[in-house]
């Protein structure tokens, strides 16, 4: 019932929940030497959640290290940056397709009400 009554939009909301996780893994990293920057390619963890890939394995298939611009002596490809921004960007998304979900439930209600 909730995959039809939300569509995508479900399964794309855990989908950028799970990238914030990664990009906010980044920025508390950002001083551990060695450590790789990791982000979700969303449009492929979306593509593979779509032929029927469980969330998790959707996440792990479209997850790549990122490569920096200026890479750092320790190895460390952490950029603020890059993590800010990005960071921005998802939450934009998350709060767009958490709006949509939440016009869903709001229409489903009024309509059980009988509004």
């Amino acid at each position: 019932m909730a995959e039809s009554l939300f569509g995508i939009h479900g399964v794309a909301l855990e989908l950028r929940s799970q990238r914030m996780g990664m990009i906010t893994s980044n920025i508390a990293n950002a001083g551990t030497p060695g450590y790789k920057a990791r982000d979700l390619d969303f449009a492929a963890a979306l593509k593979a959640s779509s032929q029927g890939a469980g969330t998790d394995q959707a996440v792990s298939q479209a997850t790549r290290f990122r490569v920096p611009v200026m890479p750092s002596m320790d190895g460390n490809t952490v950029e603020m940056a890059t993590e800010q921004t990005a960071f921005s960007e998802n939450v934009v998304a998350y709060t767009a397709t958490l709006s949509f979900i939440r016009g869903r439930v709001e229409t489903v209600t009024r309509a059980l009400k009988g509004e």
